[in-house]
């Protein structure tokens, strides 16, 4: 006698998952404030975990002592330049904004370039033509344009008391990972092993490789490059140095560079006739600005081999989508996605059919190679 199957209760199906995804969407809900500030310190975290277990050597391998001092590390890193930072953007802030917005600007004379030997005068008469025939009315049309986009610059710096908060987060979370690393990270495979066996195990180690491998190339080499360009800017003697370090670090973690401020800074000292310091900055913003090249490629393969675009994007859409924090979290996000995706995918051979044979035999044609010969 046949055994008939047993009725799906669709009724309790249902039920089960619409309990499952309120209970989800709840605790979702209530963590949403810390989401960030974990994340951050998950990234922080896993790209310096080495350094934490070299320091428990040293330190007798007490992991209390390690912890302390890597807490201490992290607050001489983040905590400390973004308070000096803020106080830097609200006392130069406003001066910025009224100089962008007041109707006064206008192009630089430029008189120094009647200094330069044989082709000096030529270019000084070329540039005061310039002026004369427009020059002044494109400044005129330019300037609304430069104050909306300050302001919109100086708007978006009322984030950052948000941006502190998800700091001072990740100071708490990075301790108590620190503390219990290992817990956590077992917690994170065994919930991974759990969903898809191996493969969700290799997943988080592939995770964790692309996360070292973006906050040491993209974070550690903006960071050195902007304050190396900023600590230039200072000894030359460049106005709001401090300021302009920010903006540095800002456009090497958008891939653009230091030299968008540093080239600037040249042509300023030039124009203002201190060509010795301006001849300087001139040499160290080219070491500065080749840096990337040499630093970056060296750090990302420390964790793995990602594509430059992708960065990018992940820099500039995190920059949207979640703030000054999104810096950090996007190019993390797009990263572990990359991997897992490399990985999933490299788990079928490649093709080895000749494309228009197949689209031959799918067109319902025969191959030239099975034709009879007549």
């Amino acid at each position: 006698m046949p055994i008939l199957n047993p009725r799906v209760d669709i009724p309790r199906v249902l039920l089960s998952v619409l309990f499952l995804s309120i209970m989800i969407i709840a605790c979702l809900w209530v963590v949403q404030p810390f989401i960030l500030g974990f994340a951050w310190a998950g990234t922080v975290v896993i790209a310096t975990w080495p350094l934490l277990l070299r320091l428990q050597q040293l330190l007798w391998g007490r992991r209390s002592l390690a912890v302390l001092v890597m807490t201490l590390l992290l607050t001489l890193l983040f905590v400390i330049p973004i308070a000096l930072l803020v106080s830097s953007i609200v006392d130069n802030s406003g001066p910025v904004v009224n100089w962008a917005t007041s109707g006064h600007m206008s192009l630089p004379e430029f008189n120094w370039l009647r200094n330069i030997p044989l082709v000096g005068d030529k270019l000084w008469q070329s540039w005061h033509s310039l002026l004369q025939s427009g020059g002044r009315a494109l400044v005129a049309k330019v300037q609304p344009y430069i104050g909306t986009t300050t302001n919109w610059f100086v708007g978006q710096i009322a984030h950052v008391g948000s941006f502190v908060m998800h700091c001072f987060l990740m100071l708490a979370f990075s301790a108590l990972l620190y503390w219990r690393g290992e817990n956590v990270g077992m917690g994170f495979r065994h919930f991974a092993y759990r969903l898809a066996a191996q493969r969700g195990d290799a997943a988080v180690v592939l995770a964790g490789q692309a996360i070292r491998a973006v906050a040491l190339g993209v974070v550690v080499t903006a960071l050195v490059q902007g304050i190396l360009g900023g600590i230039g800017l200072a000894i030359c003697g460049i106005p709001y140095a401090t300021l302009l370090t920010v903006v540095m670090i800002l456009c090497c973690l958008v891939q653009i560079g230091p030299l968008l401020v540093l080239v600037p800074a040249i042509i300023w000292l030039y124009w203002t006739g201190d060509t010795t310091w301006g001849t300087v900055l001139l040499i160290w913003s080219a070491i500065v600005g080749m840096m990337d090249s040499v630093i970056r490629p060296v750090l990302i393969r420390m964790g793995a081999d990602l594509p430059l675009i992708l960065v990018l994007s992940g820099v500039i859409g995190g920059l949207i989508a979640f703030g000054m924090i999104g810096l950090f979290i996007g190019p993390v996000v797009l990263a572990v996605s990359y991997r897992l995706y490399v990985v999933w995918v490299n788990e079928a051979a490649l093709p080895d059919e000749d494309p228009e044979e197949l689209v031959e035999i799918l067109e319902g044609h025969t191959p030239k190679s099975e034709e009879t010969p007549h």
